[in-house]
């Protein structure tokens, strides 16, 4: 790859030079990982025989380094199919239950955002519609870095809310649901043909929650996709040309992810299976009263800190969902 990147002509092509580009990258990536510790390992051997009491820390030292390294490799292993190192796109849909949903879809949106800036991830909301009183009913966001799509994979379903309803005069306690989507944003070319006469295009005026900052022109887009049922809005780009292109991109990785799965039915489902936000069907519960915890019911991992949970802390259940899998299909 680094030859053919070098050779004459590689450029010409921009859009399949930058896709090999990205590639080569993780590659060598790759490849640097496996050296460092090769060479680590080469070193703390050497050292091991030597019996001099002056090497024994910087022995000690190493070994406690190949131990982190090893175990991050072991992490990344768990990484096993084919888009988990894609960028993906999340969606959050509010459950039946009206402003008490919206505010728990607002609270996941939170949690996911936190999560990203956590790790170092670029998080962009691609469209958000606003609850009625508080809250959003759904948003889409794009989300880039190192295994994103592999690591989000594990919150695609429904998740439960249990607490005492700020919303209730009352102060009852409320359940609440919403559903997570969660696809492979990939970086190739989709080779996805999109008939015209398939695709109703609705141009909107872009605002903000609460219809405030609303723009004068109409550069907000929603595509509708007549075969399959998609529709996708975009409106955080200045001008519809903006808008259109994003959606379009979005609208072909959904399109992509379906024909993909009809083509391969051995390849895991990568948006999950479809059901409602609603009893019965929730992956995960995020219980604050009368007690405190979340617990992930497929894994079984939980956690007594639901507040650090909400606040992005989310690794420790997707690693036991990548474990899981793992020894699933040993």
């Amino acid at each position: 790859m680094e030859q053919l990147a070098a050779a004459p002509g590689f450029w010409d092509d921009t859009s399949k030079a930058q896709n090999s580009m990205r590639e080569l990258t993780a590659l060598r990536d790759d490849v640097t990982i496996w050296q460092d510790v090769s060479s680590r390992l080469t070193d703390a051997q050497e050292l091991a025989t030597w019996e001099d009491e002056e090497f024994e820390a910087e022995l000690t030292r190493d070994v406690k380094i190949l131990s982190k390294m090893v175990a991050q490799l072991e992490f990344r292993a768990m990484f096993a199919d084919r888009y988990d190192n894609e960028n993906a796109i999340l969606a959050i849909h509010a459950g039946a239950g009206g402003t008490e949903a919206q505010d728990w879809a607002q609270m996941l949106q939170r949690m996911f955002v936190r999560w990203a800036n956590r790790h170092g991830f670029t998080v962009s909301i691609v469209d958000e519609s606003p609850g009625d009183s508080a809250g959003i009913k759904s948003c889409l966001i794009e989300l880039e870095g190192e295994y994103v799509y592999g690591r989000l994979k594990s919150e695609r379903g429904v998740h439960r809310l249990v607490r005492i309803s700020p919303y209730d005069s009352s102060s009852r306690r409320h359940t609440s649901f919403a559903k997570v989507e969660v696809w492979p944003n990939i970086q190739e070319d989709i080779k996805i043909e999109i008939d015209p006469n398939d695709l109703r295009v609705d141009r909107f005026r872009a605002s903000g929650a609460g219809g405030q900052h609303v723009q004068k022109n109409e550069t907000a887009v929603r595509l509708t996709h007549y075969p399959s049922g998609c529709v996708v809005s975009c409106q955080n780009q200045r001008s519809l040309t903006q808008n259109m292109d994003t959606a379009m991109k979005i609208l072909k990785a959904q399109l992509f992810d379906i024909e993909r799965r009809k083509q391969d039915a051995a390849i895991a489902d990568l948006k999950g299976e479809d059901v409602d936000a609603g009893w019965g069907s929730q992956i995960r519960s995020y219980v604050l009263h009368p007690y405190k915890m979340v617990k992930d019911h497929r894994t079984k991992a939980e956690s007594g800190n639901p507040t650090a949970v909400l606040d992005g802390d989310l690794d420790k259940f997707m690693e036991a969902y990548l474990t899981q899998n793992v020894t699933d299909n040993k």
